[in-house]
């Protein structure tokens, strides 16, 4: 992963430039790949971000150096991973949606409690839960194992779709979802 190029973008920017890159987590001594085909933009002018009141406890990451992991707990269950973006000392991230599984697909299944197909990691937690992402992951830095994020050639423009967020309560009109069209591992239509 080139963190330069992570630091360059605005999290829309970046939010789209993610798509199709993939993430390799090494887990139970196995090696899994998926790719990401669902994003979202967060940054510290907008009201649904974490970083919107500044800098806190909980979101000092999302500040940080570009290429680390944003992780934080919600409705008192679930973890949702995002991608620091953006210049250091701004708080911006990108919500990882969805993937789509590329290797190791079984142990993934097993995390999952037997979930198969696209239920394996069509949203944010489900995505946190199949790759075991948890705190302790909070500020990790995303060229190093256990979790890599590597960067592959950006997609297309007109492969991309932009919409509005979702599962939030602010700021609903910012068009900044985007997934890989026709992808059946996005979390909405």
């Amino acid at each position: 992963m080139n963190r330069n190029e992570l630091a360059g973008m605005s999290a829309s920017e970046a939010a789209k430039r993610l798509l199709g890159c993939e993430l390799e987590r090494e887990l139970d001594g196995q090696t899994v790949r998926v790719r990401i085909v669902e994003t979202e933009a967060y940054d510290e002018t907008d009201a649904a971000s974490h970083s919107y009141k500044g800098r806190t406890q909980r979101t000092d990451v999302m500040f940080g150096s570009a290429g680390h992991l944003y992780v934080y707990f919600t409705y008192g269950m679930h973890y949702c991973a995002n991608v620091v973006v953006g210049n250091e000392g701004y708080g911006a991230a990108v919500l990882l949606r969805a993937a789509q599984p590329l290797e190791g697909e079984q142990l993934l299944e097993r995390r999952r409690n037997g979930k198969t197909g696209v239920d394996i990691t069509n949203g944010p937690a489900k995505l946190c839960q199949a790759l075991a992402i948890t705190k302790q992951l909070n500020g990790h830095n995303l060229e190093k194992t256990p979790l890599i994020l590597r960067l592959r050639p950006a997609l297309k423009e007109s492969v991309i779709e932009q919409t509005t967020r979702i599962g939030i309560s602010q700021a609903k009109e910012m068009p900044w979802r985007f997934y890989i069209r026709a992808n059946p591992y996005i979390s909405a239509k």
